[in-house]
């Protein structure tokens, strides 16, 4: 007989004794975490380091949310709450509105109308959301969620909730873990501010327990049309195609430029066209698909290279956040034609067509 292999618990089975959290928690899982370390042999020849990519797009939902979705809910519940509520450009929704699922209380999205990629939108009300889209960007939603929860009884879950940061910081542990100490630099897209937040956090946290020798340095890339952090100032009308990123006051400013300014690291914008390139090399060199805002990362470090900088003998991370079954249609959309050829049910046809004969 086979010993028994032990299949991965989620972030609170696996690190409830590193998350700050309520004692007694209920936990709401649907086995997040435990995403993808996969190594980038191109970014590494274009950088000249070695280059992981963290797959987040590997979670439950199909984004990085999970991590602090899984936390949040499950503190809200035990805390007696009946309905949660978010702000959400897409993968914040389609996250609660699972784990609600899962924990049989009311989801309750607002997003901007017209700026929520079709396939999000998908996942939140197959889960049972209820979704009120609201004339506005993300920056009014989130205003919005957050006086229905000062003001009803109802659970705000956005990054400004602190539980969900607290899972979210769970990435940075499984990265030490694996390299056996923390990279020398994180790179990641950057939106609402809470991600970079969270992995400097656990970082931070990791250092402190012993179990890394070093702090990365972080560094934050936003879409050129939504970059309020390298602008130093909110974007009034945030625009860019990586809808993920589309927010023009992030909630987690003031951790996220703590973050950059402790780490040596800082935030940078690449445009909608970088962002987009990014994302085919990545899924045709590497095999990893990703929606447009998690390529932010990538066209940053390729953006660099462009520029002469080089990363020789360090190692590095990037994150990317979404699956690229998010935005299908942005994926498409820079294809001329989807499908090369048409041919009869003729198999010599087909090999002509390919140029194998």
């Amino acid at each position: 007989m086979s010993p028994q292999s032990r299949q991965w618990r989620g972030v609170i089975e696996e690190y409830g004794h590193r998350l700050d959290i309520p004692a007694g928690t209920p936990t709401i899982t649907l086995g997040e975490g435990g995403t993808p370390i996969v190594s980038s042999a191109w970014l590494s020849e274009v950088t000249g380091g070695q280059v992981w990519l963290k797959v987040e797009g590997s979670n439950p939902t199909g984004s990085f949310k999970d991590r602090g979705m899984t936390v949040a809910l499950s503190v809200a519940v035990g805390q007696g709450a009946e309905a949660v509520v978010c702000a959400s450009t897409g993968n914040t929704s389609a996250s609660m509105a699972a784990y609600a699922a899962r924990a049989k209380i009311k989801p309750l999205v607002l997003v901007p109308q017209g700026k929520i990629a079709a396939g999000k939108l998908a996942q939140a009300i197959v889960h049972g959301a209820q979704v009120i889209m609201v004339r506005g960007n993300f920056d009014d939603c989130l205003a919005m969620s957050r006086e229905l929860a000062d003001k009803y009884p109802v659970a705000l879950v956005n990054s400004v909730n602190p539980m969900r940061l607290q899972g979210q910081k769970t990435a940075s542990f499984e990265i030490v873990d694996y390299l056996g100490d923390a990279p020398d630099v994180h790179v990641l897209p950057t939106g609402n501010a809470g991600n970079i937040s969270a992995y400097w956090m656990g970082y931070e946290e990791s250092l402190a327990a012993g179990e890394s020798t070093k702090l990365p340095v972080m560094r934050g890339w936003q879409a050129a049309g939504a970059a309020p952090l390298v602008k130093g100032a909110p974007i009034p009308d945030p625009e860019t195609i990586a809808s993920a990123i589309r927010i023009g006051n992030p909630a987690s400013w003031d951790l996220a430029m703590a973050a950059a300014d402790h780490s040596g690291g800082k935030f940078r914008s690449v445009s909608d066209e970088q962002i987009l390139s990014a994302q085919r090399q990545l899924a045709n060199t590497e095999g990893v698909f990703v929606e447009p805002a998690s390529a932010a990362g990538v066209a940053g470090l390729l953006l660099e290279a462009a520029e002469g900088a080089r990363y020789d003998g360090e190692k590095i991370v990037v994150t990317v956040t979404g699956h690229g079954l998010k935005d299908i249609d942005t994926a498409l959309s820079t294809f001329t034609e989807v499908v090369d050829t048409v041919v009869n049910t003729d198999v010599d046809e087909a090999a002509r067509a390919a140029g194998l004969a």
